[in-house]
């Protein structure tokens, strides 16, 4: 589908054309504003940024960099407390993640899931579980990579029970690869706590104490991708701490922004901060713009009942979600999340995914319905995800599934 539609502003989980025609965007962008459009006290801190100073080097910001980090690191996982502010994208952060990972151990080798996505670089291209994002720079990919099952206990590629009965093949497939097809250097493993782009896909309960206990035989550092869950999506400010990740570096990027402002960050145990400042940092890497987005960021976040708040709507929002798969069930094959990050798996009569439809019903939301949604593995997936803003209320809550409803209603 061609989008022919324009936008000029924005509020809360609103867009407004040039006709001020209102849309809904139930898709908080690109996952990345994570307190929706124009929220009022990070565009004031940001006009005061801009009118006093917009950049400097890196080499002059390092005292606001550093009361951002700590303001982070304050509610990271207690073993997390060290971390590096020299990035303004996911995909840099993660291919900082494995530098530091590669230089720590001195090994080069990456093990990541199927259907996971790290970003969009030409690294973090070859280190993402899908083969439709590489097969245009297959003679310009080098990285020593490893796939392995994802957690997909939907469609669980051992035909398997389900956990913890299958004894975690998808996890256990780690020890195949390193023995048989590695090249003797697994220097890391780089994982989403809840595959994103791959179909908002959640690892069973004891999965991840498995790969913690892999990783530590194997002496693997374990890297957890947060960009998209990072900074409340889940309801919690990290989902390695909810799901007792354990990991040794978590990357962080998208909501840390705010409202759209790029930043990132990697942060990890002190051990793992071995980088020299020339080894990884960018022009725009810490910008007075991407600190001050962040730190009110975090403040607002931080504040008592805000990520209560997420947790509770999000519960009324899987429930509503819950409801459309029993009333649409022939469509609908699944539904998971938690938090304000859902996704819905479409299938056909037999249960297969059905790509076809999928993408049908994001384009027939956005033309008849002024709802903004975003499908699984960019377009060849049959998910459709559903993440409104933090912000976003149980009155906005209910008026996106609403018209969730009208529009199975349709189909």
């Amino acid at each position: 589908m061609s989008i022919n539609v324009q936008f000029t502003k924005g509020s809360g989980i609103r867009l407004y054309t040039p006709e001020k025609e209102e849309y809904l965007d139930a898709v908080s962008g690109t996952f990345n504003l994570a307190l929706g459009y124009s929220y009022p006290e990070l565009v004031d801190a940001l006009k005061n940024q801009v009118e006093e100073l917009i950049h400097v080097s890196s080499s002059f910001t390092g005292q606001l960099a550093q009361e951002v980090l700590d303001s982070i690191l304050e509610h990271a996982p207690e073993h997390i407390t060290d971390g590096w502010m020299r990035d303004i994208i996911g995909s840099t952060a993660n291919e900082g993640a494995v530098k530091i990972a590669n230089k720590y151990n001195g090994k080069n080798e990456v093990i990541s899931l199927s259907l996971s996505h790290h970003g969009q670089t030409l690294f973090a291209t070859s280190i993402s579980g899908n083969a439709f994002r590489r097969k245009s720079f297959s003679n310009t990919l080098v990285t020593q990579n490893g796939i392995v099952p994802a957690p997909y206990c939907y469609r669980c590629p051992y035909s398997a029970k389900g956990a913890p009965g299958c004894g975690y093949l998808c996890a256990e497939a780690i020890y195949d690869h390193a023995q048989y097809a590695s090249n003797g250097n697994v220097s890391c493993l780089i994982l989403e706590p809840i595959l994103g782009n791959g179909g908002n896909i959640i690892p069973p309960e004891g999965y991840f104490e498995r790969i913690r206990k892999i990783c530590d035989e194997l002496d693997i550092v374990l890297i957890a991708d947060e960009v998209q869950t990072g900074i409340g999506r889940t309801g919690y400010m990290f989902a390695s701490e909810h799901y007792d990740i354990q990991p040794d570096i978590i990357t962080l990027a998208k909501g840390l922004g705010g409202i759209g402002i790029p930043a990132a960050a990697i942060i990890y145990r002190s051990e793992f901060a071995v980088l020299e400042k020339f080894e990884h940092s960018y022009t725009s890497g810490g910008n007075l713009l991407s600190l001050t987005a962040s730190q009110k960021t975090m403040e607002v976040v931080s504040r008592e009942g805000f990520l209560e708040n997420v947790r509770e709507n999000g519960k009324v929002l899987g429930s509503l979600l819950l409801q459309l798969k029993e009333k649409y069930g022939h469509v609908i094959g699944d539904v998971r999340g938690i938090g304000y990050m859902w996704g819905m798996e479409i299938v056909d009569r037999e249960g297969a995914p059905d790509v076809k439809l999928t993408n049908r019903i994001i384009d027939t939301a956005l033309e008849e319905h002024n709802l903004i949604l975003r499908g699984s593995r960019y377009g060849f997936g049959n998910v459709v995800k559903v993440r409104p803003a933090l912000t976003a209320t149980l009155d906005d809550i209910e008026e996106i599934c609403a018209r969730l409803d009208k529009l199975f209603s349709q189909l």
